[in-house]
């Protein structure tokens, strides 16, 4: 007796994670940035992305689907409004958003707070075409919430 061996092919069927957007801007916001639950989060992530001895916006898969000029476009407007998102909040909400922010990174916060003690990685945090009264409040506001951070860390506050 003979049998007759069918071999059934499945083929797979794939679904893209995310639906690309017309613009990179669009894109970027539907399919990262939104995805980010904090201001500052979304301002550290930007920044990560931006050469520091250049200035240049580098993101291979964004690059790679829109083209090195639009993703590097996109990347530099996206973080110019991230950044004056982040100057308009009142400064009680700036530290509410940081402190979810810190809390959700892998690192202790008081490790990440002595790093910026001694490395004020921050201060990078500054889009290249803001103006100088733009980078002052960063600055200030930001020392003023170092402060606080470090006030509610001490032996005694309530926070270890």
């Amino acid at each position: 007796m003979l049998y007759n061996i069918v071999k059934v092919c499945v083929v797979p069927q794939f679904r893209p994670k995310a639906t690309l957007e017309r613009s990179a801007s669009a894109d970027l916001y539907k399919n990262t940035l939104s995805r980010i639950p904090t201001v500052f989060g979304r301002l550290a992530y930007l920044a990560s992305l931006r050469d520091p001895h250049s200035g240049v916006y580098r993101h291979h898969g964004f690059a790679a689907t829109f083209g090195r000029e639009e993703s590097r476009k996109a990347l530099g407007l996206s973080h110019e409004a991230v950044f004056q998102e982040w100057l308009n909040l009142p400064l009680t909400q700036k530290h509410q958003d940081a402190t979810e922010y810190l809390d959700s990174l892998e690192v202790p916060r008081s490790e990440v707070l002595a790093h910026w003690a001694k490395v004020p990685d921050y201060r990078n945090y500054i889009p290249a075409s803001a103006r100088a009264s733009e980078r002052e409040l960063f600055f200030a506001e930001f020392e003023v919430l170092l402060e606080a951070f470090r006030c509610s860390d001490a032996p005694g506050s309530g926070r270890s």
